[in-house]
């Protein structure tokens, strides 16, 4: 089999969200494009290649344009393009997307610099950057994530109490704000006897006394017939809840992208999120609402107005998903880096820009 011009690489055994973006794109990307997969990860999309075969695939010479392109979204993925193309002489153009909330370190730029292209994920992001050569805001894939036909009969179809759900979606852990959450559900619920809340995410061994502790908090309000985890769930699973979910929360401190207020969105559910990553260029009143980052009084603040009108939540969740469905759809994401690799396979740099 002939290796493709084009090569995604997903370096990581588990799955991140860097992982779910791959799994979303690609499949998208191929509509346009022949690429392939370097995947530690298991995501099973198909077109897999190990490294090692890549390495000796890549004295062929391209089957259109000059270069191939090695696309990477981690510091080792990025290492290893530059082994291809600096080490082993083969003709590689490197691109890396950074979604960064943060400026890099002086090591990763110098790194990061040696791409032929950069990529972020939105304005926020190029200007934590030396320079960038486009921003590509993520999408989402509006067929995969969608309304149910029935948000009540997806909720009891779940199995968990109550008529309607309030739901955090990501990793158990201080960053993403699940105590925050937490303590949010354990002040509003016993006010709205309607609601359940649920999180569902892997907790990792590090954080294994901060979830003991968010188990204390809900064991000592007397809720955990309301407040479930769900724990790490598989994709398909994943996008059930948020069909299940009438309320979604993401209250991150820190995040680079957040796809979660699109994943919710999308999927008819209006999102309360802090105002981490892109999430303020994303989230209006119109399907949804914001509260400052770390501000548990601020998420109650805003919460419990929407808790207290389901009708009003239902009503801005059509609105999220129409204006998900015209605005943030994967197809753009994926044409617009399929452009970019074209211009690369052909020899032609693009600008690099800056933000100063």
């Amino acid at each position: 089999m002939d290796l493709p011009d084009v090569v995604i690489a997903n370096l990581h055994r588990r799955r991140t969200g860097v992982s779910a973006t791959v799994a979303a794109l690609v499949p998208v990307q191929r509509a346009g494009i022949e690429l392939a997969v370097v995947d530690s990860g298991g995501l099973g999309l198909g077109g897999a290649w190990r490294f090692r075969d890549v390495v000796r695939a890549g004295w062929t010479p391209p089957e259109a344009g000059r270069f191939r392109v090695w696309h990477a979204r981690r510091n080792n993925e990025m290492q290893a393009g530059l082994f291809l193309r600096d080490v082993l002489r083969q003709p590689w153009k490197l691109v890396f997307t950074s979604a960064a909330p943060r400026r890099h370190g002086r090591i990763l730029r110098g790194v990061m610099n040696r791409m032929d292209a950069i990529v972020a994920t939105s304005a926020r992001a190029a200007g934590l950057l030396d320079w960038y050569s486009v921003i590509v805001p993520h999408g989402v894939d509006t067929d995969l994530f969608h309304p149910p036909a029935d948000r009540a009969a997806a909720w009891a179809e779940g199995g968990l109490p109550g008529t309607r759900g309030i739901g955090a979606f990501g990793r158990i852990r201080p960053s993403k704000g699940s105590d925050l959450f937490v303590e949010a559900m354990c002040r509003l619920l016993p006010a709205y006897p309607g609601w359940t809340a649920f999180l569902t995410g892997l907790c990792q061994e590090r954080d294994r006394r901060f979830f003991a502790g968010l188990r204390a908090r809900i064991a000592r309000a007397g809720l955990a017939d309301r407040i479930f985890f769900l724990g790490d769930l598989a994709p398909a699973e994943i996008r059930a809840w948020y069909r299940r979910a009438s309320l979604v929360v993401a209250a991150s401190r820190s995040e680079g992208f957040g796809l979660t207020p699109l994943e919710a969105f999308a999927s008819g559910a209006p999102a309360v999120t802090s105002r981490a990553g892109v999430w303020p260029d994303l989230v209006t009143p119109e399907f949804g609402a914001l509260f400052d980052t770390g501000d548990v009084d601020g998420l109650i603040a805003a919460l419990r107005p929407l808790m207290a009108d389901p009708d009003r939540v239902a009503a801005m969740g059509q609105a999220a998903r129409s204006h998900t469905v015209a605005h943030h759809a994967i197809a753009e994401e994926a044409a617009a880096l399929n452009a970019l690799y074209a211009g690369l396979q052909a020899g032609r740099a693009p600008q690099r820009r800056t933000t100063s």
